[in-house]
């Protein structure tokens, strides 16, 4: 398993690499997040001893049940799945990230939850970009007044926007809903919203990765391509069955 997990990462950092080439970018630019939903603890430490930083998972209960072994890591671990309002103070404990901040009531529920706690905590906004009712997230036309909103909590560090791009055999359809998310970025920054350069894109995953870079991902999440096929059917991509 070890010698598998580690061909596999230099595979995938490979894929990283030559997407940057081809996009004319900086491979700095790019993070690779391990999207680690029901891998073991053991199999994610030897990703994180070959110098994998970030991970991220899609269940509270997972991220509880691999704490034992991985909090003594120095990593960071975000949260990327649906997040349930109840589940909050639960996640606090051991998330550095949400990625999945998608409407109001959970917004104030952190923002209670951190200033309880005399915290702050970065956040991804989630945006369904594919338009499909399997996603969860933002519509395209809610971001930007959303932002807005959010920005009124100082507990919450706005790092960027995410989403799960249509997942497609046929790259040319696969494109628009990884494009959108860039476009969304740089009308936040023409409205004056953020600053130029502050936001990062969370996008990509083991299908998509060198199309989410071409269209200016600094943050791919990949499991399959790492750790193997763990999901069957539509499972992968119906986020409904997370929680």
């Amino acid at each position: 398993m070890k010698d598998m997990i580690i061909s596999n990462l230099k595979q995938v950092h490979d894929r990283i690499q030559n997407a940057c080439k081809q996009s004319g970018r900086n491979q700095s630019d790019v993070q690779l997040l391990l999207a680690t939903k029901t891998v073991p603890a053991e199999n994610i430490r030897i990703a994180i001893e070959a110098g994998e930083t970030l991970i991220g998972e899609n269940k509270m209960q997972e991220l509880r049940d691999k704490d034992l072994v991985l909090k003594s890591l120095n990593i960071e671990r975000h949260f990327i799945g649906h997040l349930q309002t109840n589940k909050i103070k639960d996640v606090l404990k051991y998330a550095t990230c949400i990625q999945s901040l998608d409407r109001i009531s959970l917004a104030q529920e952190l923002d209670r939850q951190l200033q309880k706690q005399g915290k702050n905590i970065d956040v991804f906004v989630q945006v369904n970009t594919s338009y499909e009712e399997s996603k969860f997230g933002l519509l395209p036309n809610e971001v930007t007044a959303f932002i807005k909103e959010i920005k009124k909590y100082d507990t919450l560090k706005i790092k960027g926007l995410m989403t799960i791009g249509l997942l497609d055999v046929q790259k040319e359809k696969m494109q628009p809903s990884l494009r959108l998310l860039r476009e969304i970025r740089d009308e936040i920054y023409a409205e004056g919203i953020e600053d130029q350069h502050k936001l990062l894109l969370s996008m990509g995953m083991s299908q998509d990765l060198e199309l989410a870079i071409a269209e200016g991902s600094n943050m791919v999440r990949i499991g399959t391509s790492i750790f193997g096929n763990r999901f069957l059917g539509k499972e992968i991509w119906n986020e409904n069955i997370a929680e």
